[in-house]
């Protein structure tokens, strides 16, 4: 949500105050670069960038001026621990860096080094600040899940001659190999070098020193005392700084690397460009400071609203990456040096905290995100509303309009979820009180919606505004749980409602205190299918500095927001995903939380969805939207999506059109819009579009057991929900940099949106020889490389893959939540082979049963030399499994669908029209076998670039079941088995 004109403020001077923000603040054709800044506008990145270049320069001769002190290494309970020395030109004291190497049984390990100084708090900070003195060392706390130190027990030590070789993993196949002088790290997988710390020696830890006075006239400041360093003005703004500089910096190069991925969010490619100039390349490197940076510019390294440092190298036959675990304001510049082999080298430096690296050493994308999933936690499991269709502007303006959107779309049988209301259905901006006037029964609205299943979403935001009369402004005062500015004072800013102050969600006190404030007898008007939306949340300050807080403000513990500002959203984040889970809904039950958050950082996807802020509905912004969404979900926080139709501005009906087409493949499907954009709900544009839209989305809903089922599997083992070329095809090195199409989960249905104005096809790209069939009319496509695919506008360009099976609900209704008693569909695509195999799961989508064993887990395969469909139980608690069957007996499958039946079985009768085929279905319930026979219905081959169609009609076989359907009455005598599955 972004700009429009700010409410009055009761503080004095308010209206002065309002009229310097307006040009700020006032709707613009793009963002205003001005106020953000550049690498070269931020003091500590042109430090290091300045040193980097210095390093690296031919005639330098540089050596990295850090050492470990060899008497300090000691090996015991999985964590090498040193002592690191800098020298300092000119000083004979040398600096010293505890050195902390920890082996974790997955095989990653964590390197951090800290300043013993100010670990001691042996340093004098200027001015009168009461900020702490020790480097930041808690994102942690947030990053990492409970019990994440599982350590290996078994690492193997080996110094020789200033080199330390520590073999460690599953199967001990992991080494690290650390140079004493000068202080580097090279990882090895199988007897090659993948990650390698400071390989060109421009680690950099900026020692604390006290403040130089100004050199004589005439005379260069010292390279350690270089500007910005100390007091630093941006935009009028004065940051104090009071431990002086502190940044850390460290090179991590790639070996044979020539793609990296991951650290989003920027609106840029998912294949990573590099950052220091030359043919489309950047000139800055990308920037993570999560910022309230509304229209947002495409192709960009520029900072956006969220932060995860999490970078994957990937080549054919490796997937590795690295975490940099730091909170701070960070940029990332990306080298790539081909020799006979592409290296990439990237360098990565932070404001503040200590340098804290993680390494993953793969070996494939699978391992890599499961490793990494360990550490920062996996998606949560969603409620099965949440990745239905929602419905959202800013704004409803009341329960009329509520009213009348829900009705028409119910009239145009468009299916959704949840309808969400921004700011304005607040009491003049003072969250948690509905608008008197607008919606006097919020109660019965509530209700109302909740007659069709469906949720209403309501907007908070971390700011609450100073005014008299306002019970939550006065309980964050009276508690003091609010955010402070550098003199320990209330800080003051300006958002939304003028004047507020922002809740310090680092302190445990102040989530227990907002957790109290979602309480339904307490937030009245509210229920149980109210959930929440958490936006603005960088934090977004309208007159500070680069529109958030200042650095030196101070958190709970006295902490800077220096050192805490990537992680502050999260924490804000996190605070409600508690009050939605604490909250009394009668008799006794917890529902899941559903919590959207415009700012993040790793470890965020525990807690709930993303979406890309505030985009534009221009057609660049659509395309820039799949590859951001890859982005997050290879960084481990796959539930997220992009403003169907764009934010700002009025999309034309064919860019809706399209929009929805590719939206209703964004694991979060919404759809919003600007206060001061044209209303464009489905139903608007008319026919033909309104018939189109309603189609993709009825299409999502049809395929939400397919989603469902992908969700769990990310909350399971971290791989993406929708998924680039390269985690599906990770040795096909013409795919790696694709991020215009992508496949949903195990499904194998890939799907290429249509992302440009007046475009009438596609061209898919195939990466392997599998067979693929076009969704809607069963083309053949095969072979290797590019294919093209007719897509008029009422046409989505959908392959699926052979050798899966797809799980559907084919019966339309107008919400998920009605549609939970229906019947299933199994559509087998078969591969060249004859064979096909998928997965299903299911709970109640709502509660958490699903821990204690309330769920079916199927894998569905099918055999085509056999002739054979099973399910077989992937349940890992038979006895809660056999339990919740009961609860669920009376899901069925209603139907299977056999795509390319001709590749299994002989369908010669078939084909002559003699359709009294019959096939056999067993199935054991309770313990007791059963057989019949479910007629076959059969659809020859439109022509020989087209696959025949066999349908099992009325199979009424229990989706919780083990069974087998047999077909050997379609193709004669049983066959002998040729291959396997």
């Amino acid at each position: 949500m972004r700009v429009s004109a700010l409410s009055p403020s009761n503080s004095a001077g308010g209206l002065t105050i309002l009229l310097l923000l307006l040009d700020f603040i006032a709707p613009a054709a793009t963002v205003k670069h001005e106020n953000f800044k550049t690498c070269s506008q931020s003091g500590f990145c042109r430090r290091n960038r300045a040193f980097a270049d210095h390093a690296l320069a031919p005639e330098s001769n540089w050596v990295s001026p850090y050492e470990i002190k060899e008497n300090t290494l000691l090996l015991q309970n999985g964590i090498l621990t040193a002592e690191i020395l800098k020298t300092v030109p000119g000083r004979t004291e040398k600096v010293v860096l505890p050195l902390n190497i920890n082996f974790q049984k997955n095989g990653a390990v964590r390197v951090t080094i800290d300043e013993l100084k100010r670990t001691k708090g042996d340093i004098v900070l200027r001015g009168e600040s009461k900020a702490r003195k020790e480097r930041y060392n808690e994102a942690e706390r947030w990053a990492l899940v409970p019990g994440w130190d599982v350590r290996d027990d078994k690492v193997v030590y080996d110094n020789q001659k200033g080199q330390i070789t520590l073999t460690f993993g599953p199967e001990l196949k992991y080494k690290a190999i650390i140079t004493v002088y000068p202080f580097n790290v090279k990882f090895e997988r199988d007897g090659e070098t993948h990650v390698v710390l400071n390989d060109r020696g421009l680690m950099n830890v900026e020692h604390w020193r006290a403040q130089p006075p100004e050199p004589e006239e005439g005379k260069e400041k010292s390279p350690e005392d270089l500007d910005g360093g100390w007091d630093e003005t941006f935009g009028g703004n004065t940051d104090t700084k009071p431990r002086g500089p502190e940044a850390v910096a460290m090179d991590i190069s790639f070996p044979g690397y020539e793609y990296v991925f991951g650290i989003p969010s920027h609106a840029t490619s998912l294949s990573l460009k590099t950052t220091r100039g030359g043919e489309g390349a950047y000139e800055e490197p990308y920037r993570l400071f999560n910022a309230d940076v509304f229209e947002y510019i495409v192709d960009s390294p520029m900072t956006l609203y969220g932060s995860i440092p999490f970078m994957q190298a990937h080549r054919k036959g490796s997937s590795v990456g690295v975490l940099w675990l730091n909170a701070a304001e960070t940029w990332v510049d990306v080298v790539k040096e081909k020799k006979t082999k592409t290296d990439t080298k990237t360098h990565w430096v932070s404001e503040a905290g200590q340098l804290d690296v993680w390494v993953f050493l793969g070996p494939n994308p699978s391992t890599l995100y499961k490793t990494y999933g360990e550490l920062t936690g996996f998606t949560k499991m969603p409620p099965t509303f949440a990745i239905a269709y929602h419905q959202c502007r800013w704004n409803y303006v009341s329960e009329d309009d509520v009213r009348d959107v829900d009705r028409k779309l119910d009239k145009h049988n468009i299916p959704y979820d949840v309808i969400w209301l921004d700011i304005e259905y607040s009491d003049n901006k003072r969250y948690f009180l509905f608008d008197k006037l607008a919606f006097k029964h919020p109660e019965s609205m509530m209700k109302n919606i909740e007659k069709t299943e469906r949720k209403v979403v309501l907007i908070n935001d971390p700011h609450i505004k100073n005014t008299n009369d306002y019970h939550v402004v006065e309980e964050l005062k009276s508690k003091d749980l609010a955010v402070k500015d550098k003199s320990s004072e209330i800080y003051e800013g300006w958002c939304w409602p003028g004047s507020s102050h922002w809740i310090d969600t680092f302190n445990p006190a102040a989530i227990e205190w907002w957790k109290s404030l979602f309480q339904l007898d307490k937030f009245k008007g509210t229920a149980k299918n109210t959930f929440f939306w958490n936006d603005m949340n960088e934090p977004s300050v309208f007159n500070g500095p680069e529109t958030t807080m200042p650095k030196d403000n101070l958190h709970f513990g006295n902490w800077e927001h220096r050192d805490v500002h990537n992680v502050y959203g999260m924490t804000f984040m996190n605070a409600t995903h508690q009050a939605l889970e604490a909250r009394d809904i009668g008799k006794g039950k917890t529902q899941r939380s559903f919590v959207l958050t415009r700012a993040f950082f790793a470890g965020a996807q525990r807690i709930g969805a993303m979406w890309t802020g505030d985009n534009e509905a221009k057609w660049e912004h659509l395309q820039a939207a799949l590859p951001m969404l890859l982005s997050q979900g290879i960084a481990g926080f796959p539930f997220s999506g992009a403003d169907v139709g764009g934010f700002f501005g009025n999309p034309s009906n064919e860019l809706l059109t399209r929009w929805y087409q590719s939206g209703i493949w964004y694991p979060f499907f919404r759809a919003h819009a600007h206060i001061d954009s044209k209303r464009r709900e489905p139903y608007v544009a008319g026919d033909p579009y309104t018939g189109i839209i309603r189609d993709a989305i009825r299409l999502r809903y049809t395929l939400l057991p397919a989603w469902y089922t992908a969700f769990h599997r990310a909350s399971k083992d971290g791989m993406p929900i929708i998924r680039p070329n390269f985690v599906v095809h990770p040795d096909d090195e013409e795919g790696f940099a694709i991020d215009d199409q992508t496949y949903i989960g195990d499904t194998g249905l890939l799907v290429k949106p249509v992302v440009a104005e007046g475009v009438d096809k596609v061209d898919f790209y195939l990466a392997d020889d599998e067979v693929y069939y076009d969704y809607w009319t069963h083309k053949i496509y095969q072979g290797k490389g590019r294919k093209d695919y007719s897509a008029p506008l009422d046409t989505i360009p959908i392959l699926m893959r052979g050798g899966h099976i797809i799980p559907r609900r084919d019966r339309h209704r107008r919400s998920s939540g009605l549609m939970k008693h229906d019947p299933f569909t199994l559509v087998l695509v078969l591969n060249k082979r004859g064979h096909a195999m998928g997965f299903f799961y299911h709970d109640d989508g709502e509660s958490f049963d699903y821990k204690q064993g309330a769920y079916i887990n199927r894998q569905f395969m099918y055999n085509g030399s056999l002739k054979t469909l099973t399910s077989r139980d992937l349940h890992k608690d038979r006895a809660a499994g056999a339990a919740y069957k009961k609860v669920a007996k009376a899901l069925q499958v209603e139907k299977i669908v056999i795509v390319g039946a001709s590749n299994s079985l002989d369908i010669t009768a078939l084909a002559k029209g003699k359709s009294k085929a019959k096939a056999l279905l067993v199935e054991e319930d309770d313990g007791k076998i059963k057989e019949w026979e479910a007629s076959l219905s059969y659809t020859a081959a439109a022509d020989k670039d087209h696959a025949d169609i066999l349908v099992i009609k009325n199979t009424k076989l229990k989706i919780g079941n083990d069974w087998t359907v047999y077909l050997e009455q379609v193709g004669g005598e049983k066959d002998t088995p040729k291959d396997e599955l």
